[in-house]
C-alpha cells in the first residue's frame, strides 16, 4: 500500500503526463523538466507502485495494465486537488446559491435583519437565509460546528472565540401607546416609578434588570407587572394598554402606534456586534453578506 504521507505529489503529476504522452521527451517538455529528471521520476514511480507502468514500444512507450487502471482515477484526483487549491472565484451574488444561517434574538431579527432582507433578496435572489434563535450559551459551539454562520449579539456577551465587528451603540427609550396620558411629556423619576411596566426576560419570568439596578442605587424601585420572554410581544402589549417599557431605540423606531420619550434616568448603553466564526472569515459569499448587512444598518 502506498504511504500518502511519504508520497511526493510531483511524482503523480509526472505520471499523469507520462500516461497522456507515453513519451519521456514530450513529457519533459510539457513539465519543463530535463529528460533525465523525468527518467528519475519514472524510476521512483515504478518502485512506488511495484510495476513498470510504461514499457518500450514501437512508437514510444506502452502503458501496463496497472498504469491503465491508474489513469482515470489519477486524472480525477489531480483535477479535484487543483480545484481545491485554486484561488477562490469572485463572489457573484446574482448567481450565488449559498445558504446562510444567522442567529439573533427576536428583537435583533426584527430591527436588524428584516430591514435588510429585501435588499439581500434583490441582490442575491437564489440564496437562502435561515434565521435562528440566539442562544448565547451555545453560540460558540454552534458556530464552530457549522450550525450558525453569523450572529447579532451584544459586545459584552460575545464569545471571545468569534470574530466581531461593532455595528452601533444602542440606547434604551421609554415607550408607551401613542395617546398614553402619562407620556405627553417626559415623566419625572417619581412618576416613572409609579407607571405599570413591562420587562423583557429572555431567560423567562424575571422582574428586574439594569433599570432596577440603577433605581436601587438611588433608593427607588419601579412597578413591573408583566414579564415576557420576547421583545416582539412588547409593542402589541403597549399599544393596547397603559403599560410602558424601556426598549432598544431601533426596535420601536417609526412604530405608528407607539410614543417614544426620553427616560427620566441615565441607563447603560450597549454595543451591538456582528459575530462570525473563523471558518467563514475568508469565504467570499460570507464576506459579501457581512458587508451588505453593515452597509444596510449604516443607512438605517
Amino acid at each position: 500500500m502506498v504511504n500518502l504521507r511519504q508520497l511526493d505529489l510531483n511524482l503523480l503529476v509526472t505520471l499523469d503526463v507520462l500516461l497522456a504522452e507515453q513519451n519521456v521527451t514530450r513529457a519533459a517538455q510539457r513539465l519543463s523538466y530535463s529528460q533525465p529528471s523525468i527518467s528519475v521520476h519514472l524510476a521512483k514511480l515504478r518502485d512506488l507502485f511495484d510495476d513498470p507502468l510504461l514499457l518500450p514500444g514501437p512508437r514510444g512507450m506502452r502503458p501496463t495494465a496497472r498504469a491503465l487502471a491508474l489513469r482515470e482515477p489519477l486524472r480525477q484526483a489531480l483535477a479535484g486537488l487543483e480545484e481545491a487549491v485554486a484561488p477562490l472565484a469572485p463572489f457573484d451574488p446574482a448567481e450565488a446559491r449559498d445558504t446562510w444561517r444567522v442567529a439573533a434574538s427576536d428583537g435583533s431579527a426584527s430591527s436588524l435583519v428584516l430591514p435588510a432582507l429585501q435588499g439581500v433578496r434583490q441582490a442575491a435572489p437564489h440564496t437562502r437565509l435561515a434565521l435562528l434563535q440566539l442562544v448565547p450559551a451555545r453560540l460558540a459551539r454552534q458556530a464552530e460546528e457549522g450550525e450558525v454562520d453569523m450572529a447579532f449579539h451584544t459586545r459584552d456577551e460575545a464569545p471571545e472565540s468569534l470574530r466581531s465587528r461593532v455595528l452601533f451603540t444602542e440606547r434604551y427609550v421609554l415607550v408607551g401607546r401613542q395617546d398614553h396620558p402619562r407620556l405627553r411629556r417626559r415623566p419625572t423619576l417619581a412618576q416613572f416609578c409609579k407607571l405599570e411596566q413591562v420587562i423583557v426576560s429572555p431567560d423567562g419570568g424575571g422582574f428586574s434588570g439594569v433599570t432596577d439596578s440603577a433605581l436601587a442605587a438611588v433608593g427607588l424601585s419601579r412597578k413591573v407587572v408583566l414579564s415576557v420572554a420576547h421583545f416582539l410581544l412588547v409593542p402589541n402589549a403597549l399599544a393596547s394598554t397603559d403599560l410602558v417599557a424601556l426598549l432598544p431605540e431601533r426596535l420601536v423606531r417609526g412604530h405608528p402606534a407607539l410614543r417614544v420619550v426620553e427616560p427620566p434616568l441615565a441607563l447603560p448603553t450597549y454595543q451591538m456586534t456582528l459575530l462570525w466564526p473563523e471558518r467563514c472569515h475568508r469565504d467570499p459569499g460570507h464576506r459579501w453578506l457581512r458587508e451588505f448587512m453593515v452597509q444596510a444598518l449604516g443607512e438605517g
